[in-house]
Order: structure tokens, then C-alpha cells, then sequence
């Protein structure tokens, strides 16, 4: 039963960490092929090799220090409470969204303000400035919520190392299917995605507050598939509640907003 729980665990840990990884990377690579089209590629990749050295020294510098330094009961405590708050901004706009009281991403129009407002800036007379900060920038901020995610599940699950190549394996599946799908980033399920990744981290939220104050969950770390069911009834019946699915107009959303956006 141990085994079977740790398993569940592991499984439920790396598939929140790659799914959240995938939507915000998806949203970083639209804004690396607006650069890469209107600047020019060389500062483009530059600036998304310089954001994620910076992500994995965040992650390599501040995870052995959370796990070393802080006492395991508090961190649950505050990485639980932490997550709770992050998975039900996910959850509540996948619901608004799904119920069509929310707009949906649309990441071909994303594309097409970032090329026309790097085209629109003074062109670069040597190594190109504006085209690496902007390609840093996009893949720095929407890599670092990827990082808190990584921090908060894996050092709590004594797993960071397994978070961090989940959060890995994101990275390199979406720069791939970027390569081969260029533009076609729309077709992403986006919003099946978030909803799952919500799911993921309240649940988490939900079994590491528990365990810090005191709460003895059956089947060990096998509660936590079934918190992620019981989430996802509750979110189907808000989304019943509230009209049920329906579409409303996709609207451009700019890389550094809130989580779930």
C-alpha cells in the first residue's frame, strides 16, 4: 500500500509540474518567434538561454535552502496555503472560462501585437537590445511561476529533483512542437490544461495544509487522486451552475499576468 501511494503521488506531482510547465512556456514561445521573425533569432535565443539560466539558479540556489533550513510541518504549512491560493486562481478562471464568462487566450493574435510592436521599434545597428530583453523577459516571467511550482512541490515532496526534469521535459516538448507547428499555437488545449493544473495544485494545497496541522489522510499520498476527483465534480458543477460550456471571444493576454491567466 506504501508503494501504491508513493506511486500515486509521484504521478500526480509530475503531471502538475509538466502541464503547468507546457501552458506557460506556450505562452513564452509565442513572444520568442515574435522576436525571433522581427529581430532576428540570434538575440532572440540569447535572451531565452539567459532567462532559463536564471530560472535554474533560482531553483538550484533556493531549493536545498528550503530543504535544509526550513522545518518540514511549516513548510507544508505555508508551501499548502501557498498552493491553495495559486491553484484556485488556475481553477476559477478555467471554470470562467469554460462557462464562456471568461475570455480564451488567443495566442495567434498574441503573435501578431508582439510582431507589430517589434516592428515598430527602432532597428538594432548591432547586437539587437530590444529583441533579447524582450525574448528575456517572456520566458523569465512566464518561466517563473514554472519555478515557484517546482520550489513549493518539490521540495515539500522531497522530490525536487524530479520536479525540476517534469519542468524540463515541458520545456523541451514545447520548443520542438514550436518548431515543427511554428504559428500554430491556438490549437493548444489550453484551458483543458489549466483546469487540470488547478486541480493538481489545490489538491496538493489541500493535503500538505492537512498534514501540517495534523490530519492523518487514508491511504497516505493516495488521497490525493481522489482530492483531485472530488475538486473536479465541484468544478464541473460550477461550471454547470453557470451556464454550462460556451464560447466567448479570445482576447490577447500579455506574458507576467496573474497565475492561471
Amino acid at each position: 500500500m506504501a508503494v501504491t501511494s508513493t506511486h500515486s503521488g509521484t504521478v500526480v506531482l509530475v503531471l502538475a509540474v509538466f502541464l503547468a510547465s507546457t501552458v506557460e512556456m506556450v505562452e513564452a514561445l509565442t513572444i520568442v518567434l515574435a522576436v525571433g521573425v522581427t529581430r532576428g533569432w540570434r538575440s532572440a535565443i540569447e535572451g531565452v538561454l539567459a532567462a532559463l539560466a536564471t530560472l535554474a539558479a533560482l531553483v538550484v540556489v533556493l531549493g536545498p535552502t528550503l530543504v535544509h533550513l526550513v522545518p518540514l510541518t511549516t513548510l507544508r504549512l505555508v508551501v499548502g496555503g501557498l498552493l491553495l491560493i495559486f491553484g484556485l486562481q488556475w481553477l476559477r478562471k478555467a471554470v470562467l472560462r469554460s462557462a464562456g464568462l471568461k475570455a480564451k487566450h488567443d495566442e495567434d493574435a498574441i503573435f501578431e501585437e508582439e510582431v507589430a510592436e517589434l516592428t515598430a521599434a527602432p532597428p538594432a545597428t548591432g547586437r539587437d537590445s530590444t529583441g533579447f530583453v524582450v525574448a528575456f523577459k517572456g520566458v523569465f516571467l512566464e518561466g517563473l511561476e514554472v519555478v515557484v511550482i517546482v520550489l513549493t512541490l518539490g521540495t515539500t515532496s522531497h522530490r525536487l529533483g524530479l520536479a525540476a526534469v517534469a519542468a524540463g521535459a515541458a520545456v523541451v516538448v514545447v520548443t520542438i512542437a514550436g518548431l515543427i507547428l511554428a504559428r500554430q499555437l491556438s490549437s493548444v488545449p489550453e484551458n483543458a490544461m489549466k483546469t487540470a493544473v488547478g486541480l493538481m495544485l489545490v489538491s496538493f494545497g489541500t493535503f500538505w495544509s492537512g498534514e501540517s496541522i495534523g490530519v492523518h489522510w487514508p491511504g497516505s499520498d493516495l488521497a490525493i487522486p481522489v482530492l483531485v476527483a472530488f475538486y473536479g465534480v465541484v468544478a464541473w458543477a460550477l461550471v454547470a451552475a453557470l451556464g454550462g460550456p460556451a464560447v466567448a471571444p479570445a482576447v490577447v493576454e500579455r506574458a507576467g499576468e496573474a497565475p492561471g491567466d
